[in-house]
């Protein structure tokens, strides 16, 4: 069956099994995103809590991830541990579910549920980012990535959007119930896929030296640990605002929960038309210019979205922060996994995932208590300043260590 360049990563059965039950759960996950926020908004009304809420998703992530999440993606079958992380996420959106659709819901239940997510989540993303090559093969794991981001990011239009709908209409509950019915396609998927066994690999030394040796590697290669100290600092100062939607929806744009569906809803459908972009590529020539320029446009539609108190402006400004933000995290991906040798892509990926998904909590923990003090538009505002700082930054020193990023992508070139 002839695909098309730009779809060319869905000629493989198990991306293909892949891609449908993940964009059915995606839409789920976000439904649950949006209203998990609005739930957290309506009990307490604080953006101090919004951000703790933030905090306690995604510090696990930081803190598991590079330690064991990645140890395990490497040592372990990353099919049946995403079959496994995908279970156990479906379990806690049922038991929120539960909790909110009997009026049982405490702010504590939320703090708990988000923690154990986190905790699950800290396995999930260094296995489910170091699986795609194996579902693809190395030729077409850019396109693969690529249509990975399009898919995370169709699900952003979508779920948001009727997240808000339904969170004004029937409540939130329903958003997570919804959520865990999701899961079945993915998990599904999974079971269905029919995967080559992977060669035992030996391992010698204990697991804390295997975890060192990840650090090491990208440590001891500047383009990566470049790339990666960028999109840490943009993950810490410009991705909280995501926590502090609630309150621009409400308090500062005055349209409530259907107005924060639709203002997540418009930063995917940017986001989408980035991913789709790149799924367009057919090498990986000039990624590391735009990665500098997105993290620049990021920072700059932060900053003029901070400025805004327009509805519709707001909204879209939005669809280039979206466009910018996705830019920036799939060129990185995409070239960070390929550089990387196999026997280290899970471990590498957790560092990965630590600085994109682990960075965020304590971003969101400083943004809520930021913007206490100082409001959501300043506390945004000045995370935007500081991405544009920082692209500038590895803008400078990018064309220093380019020839180093050339001669890892060739020598796993050659490796493949």
């Amino acid at each position: 069956m002839p695909f098309p360049v730009a779809l060319r990563a869905l000629r493989y059965r198990n991306f293909r099994l892949f891609f449908g039950g993940q964009l059915i759960s995606l839409i789920g996950t976000w439904m649950q995103n949006v209203a998990q926020a609005w739930l957290v908004y309506r009990l307490t009304g604080s953006a101090v809590l919004l951000g703790a809420i933030g905090f306690a998703g995604q510090i696990p992530v930081f803190i598991l991830s590079p330690a064991v999440g990645g140890l395990t993606a490497d040592r372990f079958s990353r099919r049946r541990i995403v079959i496994g992380t995908q279970t156990s996420a479906m379990l806690l959106a049922f038991a929120l579910a539960a909790l909110t659709l009997s009026g049982a819901v405490r702010i504590w239940h939320v703090f708990v549920l988000s923690s154990l997510l986190g905790v699950v989540n800290s396995f999930d993303i260094p296995a489910r980012q170091s699986f795609i090559v194996e579902m693809v093969g190395k030729p077409d794991l850019m396109n693969a990535i690529a249509l990975n981001s399009s898919m995370f990011n169709a699900s952003r239009v979508v779920g948001p959007a009727v997240a808000g709908i339904l969170v004004a209409s029937i409540g939130e509950g329903w958003c997570f119930f919804a959520n865990g019915v999701s899961y079945i396609a993915v998990i599904a998927g999974l079971a269905a896929m029919r995967m080559a066994a992977r060669e035992p690999v030996e391992h010698h030394g204990s697991p804390l030296a295997h975890v060192v040796e990840g650090f090491r590697f990208v440590i001891g290669n500047p383009p990566i640990h470049a790339l990666l100290i960028l999109l840490g600092v943009v993950s810490l100062t410009g991705m909280p605002y995501v926590v502090l939607m609630p309150i621009f929806a409400d308090r500062i744009l005055h349209g409530g929960a259907q107005a924060l569906g639709w203002l997540m809803g418009f930063t995917g459908v940017g986001a989408l038309g980035a991913a789709l972009l790149l799924a367009t590529r057919q090498n990986l020539k000039g990624l590391g210019t735009w990665v500098a320029m997105a993290a620049l446009s990021f920072g700059a539609c932060l900053t003029a979205f901070a400025a805004s108190r327009n509805l519709e402006l707001s909204a879209a400004i939005l669809v280039p922060a979206g466009f910018s933000m996705m830019i920036q995290m799939g060129s990185s991906n995409t070239l960070i996994q390929s550089m990387v040798p196999d026997r280290l892509r899970g471990r590498v990926m957790s560092v990965y995932s630590m600085m994109f998904m682990g960075m965020a909590p304590i971003g969101s923990l400083l943004a809520g208590a930021v913007a206490s003090r100082l409001g959501a538009p300043a506390t945004v505002m000045a995370g935007g300043i500081v991405c544009m700082t920082a692209a500038g930054v590895f803008r400078l020193r990018w064309p220093g260590i380019r020839v180093h990023a050339r001669r890892l992508i060739a020598e796993q070139q050659s490796d493949g």
